[in-house]
């Protein structure tokens, strides 16, 4: 398994400096508020930085401090609208304060993009006792989406966008999955798995969604230099982590490059009605096998309902 990934990363990787898209939308963002998981450095940063050079109000949800991001934002562009928060998406806890804060300060949200993600396939859990990579790259994010769902709304036109990867068509899920224990037989697959149940979440959000005029789209940033498998180092020393991050470091993205998909995303008129679609290099791509499935869908949705405990009165779709 660990060979035929190696061999993807290398394929995608020379595919993605071939074929490398840019975001050629000339749209300003003045008067529009977007919100940045995981945007005080890497991918995040750089989508950050972008649609702050738009005009963009720019809010960094990040659980390390973003002061220095924050300022290079502002100094670059000259926008002074960019705020950062700190959110840990390994604590739902944390998840909700933020989200909270959002609904009291915030009159509207025009773009939420759930970019934050780790590539550690440690059987690690959080506080919340929930395993830590499936926490952080999917759960966390699936409860900031769903408790901020009133606000983008009322804020329609407005566009969710969530960070995913191409290695999520390399696994297939099973509900029990979500919740994975210390003898979970396979844990390398974790962090592709997060991914995929990111794409059929994305999916289920689409489709509930789809008369309100929020739009909800995955992409996949191509094979970056972001640094996201050598930093799982910290949690695991393993050969996963390392080799796979050390092969973006010849056949990777820049940070910039690998944003381009997002910016896109975020701001160009062409996808303005374009929902439940998976992107790659600025333009649509298949959707993962299993997201087809609207029963598995809805399973793995109310599954994550319960899992992120969230109250029957806070159920809004």
């Amino acid at each position: 398994m660990l060979c035929f990934i190696i061999f993807c990363i290398f394929f995608i990787g020379i595919l993605s400096k071939v074929t490398n898209a840019w975001c050629c939308s000339k749209v300003c963002l003045v008067g529009k508020t977007a919100i940045i998981t995981g945007g005080n450095s890497g991918i995040g940063y750089q989508i950050a930085l972008s649609l702050a050079s738009r005009g963009c109000k720019v809010i960094i949800a990040d659980k390390d401090d973003g002061s220095r991001s924050k300022h290079k934002i502002m100094e670059e562009t000259n926008n002074k609208n960019i705020f950062v928060k700190k959110m840990d998406l390994a604590s739902l806890n944390s998840v909700r304060k933020f989200a909270e804060y959002i609904k009291e300060t915030q009159p509207k949200i025009d773009i939420l993009i759930n970019n934050a993600g780790i590539g550690s396939t440690a059987l690690k859990f959080t506080e919340d006792g929930l395993q830590r990579t499936m926490q952080i790259n999917y759960l966390g994010h699936f409860l900031l989406t769903y408790l901020l769902l009133d606000v983008m709304k009322k804020s329609a036109p407005s566009r969710i966008i969530f960070t995913n990867s191409i290695g999520c068509f390399f696994t297939l899920l099973k509900l029990e999955d979500l919740d994975p224990r210390e003898n979970y037989p396979n844990p390398y697959k974790i962090y592709l798995k997060s991914k995929l149940f990111l794409a059929v979440a994305a999916k289920h959000f689409a489709s509930k969604l789809r008369d309100s005029n929020v739009t909800v789209n995955s992409f996949h940033p191509g094979a970056a230099r972001s640094g996201i498998f050598l930093k799982a180092v910290n949690d695991e020393i393993s050969l996963y982590p390392i080799v796979l991050g050390l092969l973006t470091i010849p056949f990777g993205k820049s940070t910039e490059e690998a944003a381009q998909t997002a910016i896109h995303l975020a701001c160009d008129k062409k996808v303005e009605d374009v929902t439940g679609k998976f992107f790659l290099e600025c333009r649509q791509f298949l959707m993962p096998f299993q997201t087809t499935n609207t029963e598995f869908c809805k399973e793995v949705f109310e599954y994550s309902k319960k899992l992120v405990k969230l109250k029957p009165e806070e159920y809004t779709i």
